[in-house]
């Protein structure tokens, strides 16, 4: 499989027009960015990503793990999660990002990379297994899903994503939609 522009938009396309959280998580990837840059947003905005994260997965996520994770978000203090968005704003670096967003409970790195694309959309994707699978398939990465993904193979995700999108000339967002797409054609 090649990602070319014509692929990746067609499958962006397909996204838009089948996936039953399209429309959601648009009106997220075009509000939240604003809230969470002026400090306007409350817990359940926040906690709207991790939820979003494992949700995605309409059902095939094991069911104990999501609930294990959301609950595990629960225990923040809200206050910790506003300094911590904060932190995240202030910080330029890729990896500097990622490292504060785990100090939350129950924030790995697959939903720091979630609070990424929602924070930073143009800058940031979503890793998973199904997206990554999807890269490896194409030969942008060389290793298959390392589960879960450290902070140096978010880095290296990222980097091939930011690749992709260039040579594909589409932001970040669209790309993560062809992937999740794509998906279902790599199995």
């Amino acid at each position: 499989m090649e990602l070319t522009p014509s692929l990746v938009a067609e499958k962006a396309r397909e996204y838009r027009e089948t996936e039953m959280l399209a429309d959601t998580e648009q009106e997220h990837v075009e509000i939240l960015p604003g809230m969470f840059s002026d400090g306007e947003y409350g817990w359940r905005d926040a906690e709207w990503v991790v939820q979003w994260y494992f949700r995605r997965y309409l059902g095939d996520y094991p069911n104990a793990d999501r609930r294990a994770a959301e609950a595990a978000y629960g225990e923040n203090d809200f206050d910790d999660v506003l300094d911590t968005l904060s932190a995240v704003e202030e910080a330029d670096d890729d990896a500097e990002r990622v490292r504060l967003l785990t100090t939350l409970e129950g924030v790995d790195v697959r939903i720091a990379s979630a609070f990424l694309q929602f924070v930073f959309p143009e800058e940031y994707i979503v890793v998973g297994d199904r997206e990554w699978a999807v890269l490896h398939a194409a030969d942008e990465l060389d290793e298959p899903y390392p589960d879960p993904p450290d902070v140096e193979a978010y880095l290296t995700y990222l980097e091939a994503c930011r690749e992709v999108a260039e040579r594909c000339d589409c932001d970040l967002w669209t790309l993560y939609t062809a992937l999740w797409r794509l998906w279902n054609e790599v199995e």
